[in-house]
Parts: C-alpha cells; structure tokens; sequence
C-alpha cells in the first residue's frame, strides 16, 4: 500500500466509513494472499513495480474470480494473459467494466494501482514495430523503406519491441539504428522450413545487433512487460534528473 492509498484510508477511517478492525487488516503487512489453490504475491508491486500477472490458462472462472478479488482488495490493477473467450464472457458479467482483448487474449480490470499517474513530460517511451501493429505497421526487411520512414519515432524510444517471424532478421536491422534495448519477440508465423517460429528464434538469437535481447516464440507478452520496466525506469531518471527533491 503506497502512501496515497494509506491516505485515503485513513481519511476514511476519520469519518467512520470503515472500523478499526478494518484499517489494520488493511494496512497489516501482507506479502501473500492464500487462497488454497492460489498464492498471490501482493508484494511485487513494491519489489518489482507492477502487480502479479494471472495466467490464465487452465484455470476456472470461479479460481480467478478469486485471484481478482485478493489482488483489487490489495489496490492493485488486474491483468490476466492466454484468457479464452468463454472464460471471458464469464469474468465480464462479474466485471463489466472490464476490459478484454479478444486478439491479445488479455483481460484487464483497472484498480486502484498508479496506472495513469506518470508526470506529465516525464512518460516513458516503448514502440512497438511488426505486422499489422498499430504504431508502425507493416515494417519487414522486405519493405525496409517503411522502417527509414519511422527512425524519428524510434529514436525518441526507451525501448522498441520488434515483432518479426519468417527468417527474423528485423530485429537486427533495427537494432542497427537505435541507441535503446530492441527486445526481439519470434513469431509462429511462417511457413516451409520455419518451424513454427524456431528459425526466427535462432535468427534473432544470432543478431549480430549488440542491442537485441530474444524471448521466446510468440511471448508478447515478456516483451511487452520488460519493454515497459526498462521505459518506467528511464522516465523515473527523468524526474530525478529535473527534480533531485521530487519522490
């Protein structure tokens, strides 16, 4: 619980809208949420700064329910990876407000976590760059005119996520023009002698862009989260830089 929170809490506690009992059970330190068939780290956001992901595969509705409910009582945001479709139309008519990425299989619940409290002037930076991507799209070696067309954007990065299957020599070629960590993902996608996306994992392993760091095929979701560690780090560098005195 951050001090905010505590704040908050305490405010409340002053005007009789919780007990006693109720704020020290709150404010109790507590690392880990036992559930029987679950052990919730409560504690990450502290050490690592963001919450415990759910993987959800495999797992029942009423379990994450659960899971959901240890994390959002701990103010944190819930984030849940590899989520079904039918395990979403169930978790939504819990959590309409809810939000799910049926191409992500994501499934988010905003809580009282720091999300969208960054400074402004002092937000971290990631782009993303592959097929089909929102920021830069299309971008391949076989179109390299799309990537020249995009260095300024790059260059502003912290970090650039480069998502590439086939041969995977993208990551390389961007690599070879940014000064920020390129955190490479492998794709599944390809075919003939790609073996589900291992000719582009051992390409990208075999970068010979210093900058490049490989996660596993068709891992998005690691590079995303290292890709927004290394950006919330160099943003918090950033205010310390300008402001010695600020928190």
């Amino acid at each position: 619980m951050d001090r905010n929170q505590l704040e908050s809490l305490a405010r409340r506690l002053l005007a009789g809208e919780v007990s006693l009992e109720e704020f020290l059970d709150e404010t109790s330190c507590r690392e880990i949420a036992d559930l029987g068939d679950a052990q919730v780290d409560l504690d990450r956001p502290r050490r690592c700064g963001f919450p415990e992901v759910v993987f959800a595969e495999g797992k029942s509705v009423a379990a994450m329910e659960k899971i959901f409910e240890a994390l959002l009582r701990n103010g944190a945001d819930v984030l849940a990876t590899r989520v079904s479709a039918e395990q979403a139309a169930g978790l939504l008519e819990k959590y309409p407000a809810a939000r799910y990425n049926a191409v992500g299989r994501t499934f988010r619940i905003p809580g009282g976590g720091r999300e969208g409290e960054g400074r402004e002037g002092y937000e971290g930076k990631v782009t993303i760059v592959g097929a089909a991507v929102r920021m830069i799209q299309d971008v391949g070696v076989a179109g390299p005119h799309r990537l020249t067309a995009n260095l300024p954007l790059l260059a502003e990065s912290d970090a650039v996520v480069v998502v590439a299957g086939m041969e995977g020599a993208l990551p390389s070629v961007v690599g070879g023009h940014v000064a920020c960590p390129v955190i490479a993902v492998p794709t599944s996608v390809g075919y003939g002698a790609s073996f589900g996306g291992v000719a582009a994992l051992l390409g990208m392993l075999n970068s010979c862009a210093s900058n490049v760091a490989v996660v596993n095929i068709d891992a998005g979701f690691k590079g995303g989260y290292v890709a927004g560690l290394i950006a919330k780090n160099m943003a918090k560098q950033r205010r310390l830089r300008d402001n010695p005195t600020s928190v």
